[in-house]
């Protein structure tokens, strides 16, 4: 995984091809061409060829052709969690189209960071933090906690996130809060 000028980068729900995902999530795309176009050019905008992409799940709904296309047009060592639309292909062959890696459960990360499709159950007392996707624009669920980061890409602008961003923004979140989860005055 390269030299020290190499970043790490979290996405979710991509949904490649999907145009239901457009009306169901009110993204800001005409056609799911519009939106491949735009997600493929904002992830090549930030990744660099010797950086890792985690993509915690539900990648792409096209065939292999197209999904072979698009990963390899796609900058940097991708690493897929299967989310629950992945599933119609095994890791195997996820790897065989493009991705580096492929594992089906959620990954500990740094050994205090889980990374996972779904949301993981977190109290405050657990000494983890959760980096996940496919709850969209759910708004019952928070964007950013102390312990958790939500990378779907309706909530992170369409645009992998580094791990060092993801982070900060943790910590800011933590900081505007008491223990007890009020805002600060």
């Amino acid at each position: 995984m390269g030299g020290s000028n190499t970043k790490t980068f979290f996405i979710a729900d991509l949904h490649f091809g999907d145009e239901r995902i457009i009306s169901y999530e009110n993204r800001p795309f005409a056609s799911a061409e519009e939106m491949d176009r735009q997600m493929i050019a904002n992830w090549n905008s930030v990744v660099e060829d010797g950086d890792t992409v985690f993509v915690l799940g539900d990648f792409s709904c096209y065939g292999e052709d197209k999904d072979r296309e698009i990963l390899a047009s796609l900058h940097g060592r991708k690493t897929l969690i299967l989310g629950n639309h992945d599933r119609h292909r095994d890791c195997e062959q996820w790897r065989n189209l493009g991705f580096s890696e492929c594992v089906e459960w959620p990954v500990l990360y740094r050994e205090f960071f889980i990374l996972s499709h779904e949301p993981v159950y977190l109290n405050a007392n657990m000494p983890y933090a959760n980096f996940y996707g496919h709850v969209h624009n759910n708004p019952s669920y928070k964007s950013v906690s102390g312990q958790s980061f939500c990378v779907s890409a309706e909530r992170i602008g369409y645009t992998p996130v580094t791990f060092e961003e993801i982070c900060e923004r943790c910590r800011e979140e933590e900081k505007s809060h008491d223990m007890f989860g009020m805002e600060e005055t």
